[in-house]
């Protein structure tokens, strides 16, 4: 079996690092927001070439205290329209929902899956004041337009960067740095994951960073002191320390994850398989390798049978779901399309050279 993703294997290589982390974080005896966590956010911050880095309990908390600060702030009020695009992950718009804020979902570039800057600028309207851009499978959207548009509108522009860590623009900033403010996900499996829940919020804005660190310890910069009202929502020393390992190789990660790409754009020739596009640089940092196949079941079971794992992201589009039943009325063929039709394939740091080859022998004999 071609295992889809291996956790323990990804994370084997950093064992006896992370034994001895545990050990001398237990000898600490300061398990909240200590100095691992400090030590993350500033290391994490530099890479990304921010001057804050706010660590949260998770990714969805990071983007609904980003949301939230704003609106402690007065940049933004409750009820505002939230443009986000309408293929991305759920937690994406239950982010602004939680906030009290309006999701505006919008349709995305077929060919990149990232946010299509023509149909942003169709769903502008005048209560629109933020963007909310979904860098999807790794990929940065096209960020260059997305600012372009927000700047002629007066709109904030926020990154929901869970899935691209690390992720270039060709101006050489990093994904986290190109917005107002971005949220980042440490769910294990992302291509800079934990070893349990985390997250963080990237910006230079310091009203901003210093709103989030009170909004996610209760309000309160000092203890029983509570200036705002806030949530309990902070990155675990822990995990902190165990990213704080796994940054160090979070780059030659991403280059592995590149070649492989690059191996499956090559040598996949099958006309019943579309390919994800890449302009082979390292803009996409491919979190996962996405392809369209008309007869998605058909393939899926031929998969199985050939014993490759896959995954599919997502089956259900959010304006399909239960959970959001006020927006079933949208008319997103695009949406709707791509859900019906993406499945992943393997890929991975880990992932060996014979595996790539046997997925990509499976893959053309389809």
């Amino acid at each position: 079996m071609i295992k889809f993703l291996d956790l323990h294997k990804i994370n084997a290589r950093f064992e006896p690092e992370f034994q001895e982390l545990f050990k001398r974080f237990l000898d600490t005896g300061h398990y909240i927001l200590g100095n691992e966590v400090a030590q993350f956010e500033s290391d994490f911050a530099a890479y990304c070439g921010t001057n804050y880095c706010i660590g949260t309990a998770n990714g969805l908390d990071a983007l609904t205290l980003i949301f939230n600060s704003f609106i402690q702030l007065g940049r933004l009020q409750p009820n505002d329209e939230v443009l986000v695009p309408a293929n991305t992950y759920i937690a994406s718009i239950l982010s602004i929902i939680n906030a009290g804020l309006q999701p505006i979902l919008v349709e995305p570039d077929l060919e990149t899956y990232n946010l299509s800057p023509l149909e942003l600028e169709k769903n502008i309207t005048k209560k629109t004041k933020a963007i909310l851009v979904v860098h999807l499978y790794g990929q940065l959207a096209n960020m260059k337009a997305v600012n372009s548009i927000a700047q002629s509108h007066g709109l904030l522009v926020v990154e929901d960067a869970a899935q691209a860590h690390g992720a270039i623009d060709n101006a050489n900033l990093k994904a986290g740095n190109l917005s107002d403010a971005a949220a980042f996900s440490f769910y294990p499996s992302k291509n800079l994951g934990a070893l349990g829940d985390g997250g963080a919020v990237t910006t230079n804005d310091s009203s901003l960073a210093e709103t989030l660190k009170l909004m996610r310890n209760y309000g309160s910069s000092k203890k029983y002191e509570n200036e705002i009202i806030g949530v309990n929502s902070r990155l675990d020393g822990l995990q902190a320390a165990f990213l704080n390992v796994k940054l160090k190789f979070l780059d030659a990660d991403n280059s592995q994850r590149q070649q492989i790409a690059q191996r499956y754009l090559t040598e996949v020739k099958n006309k019943k398989i579309t390919l994800p596009f890449y302009s082979g640089t390292k803009d996409h940092v491919f979190h996962v390798f996405v392809v369209r196949v008309e007869n998605r079941s058909e393939f899926a079971h031929y998969l199985e049978s050939q014993k490759v794992e896959y995954l599919i992201h997502y089956p259900i589009a959010p304006h399909r779901q239960n959970a959001l039943k006020a927006f079933q009325n949208y008319n997103l063929p695009i949406t709707d399309y791509i859900h019906n039709t993406v499945i992943s394939i393997p890929i991975n740091p880990v992932l060996t050279d014979d595996e790539v080859s046997k997925v990509i022998e499976i893959i053309n004999a389809y």
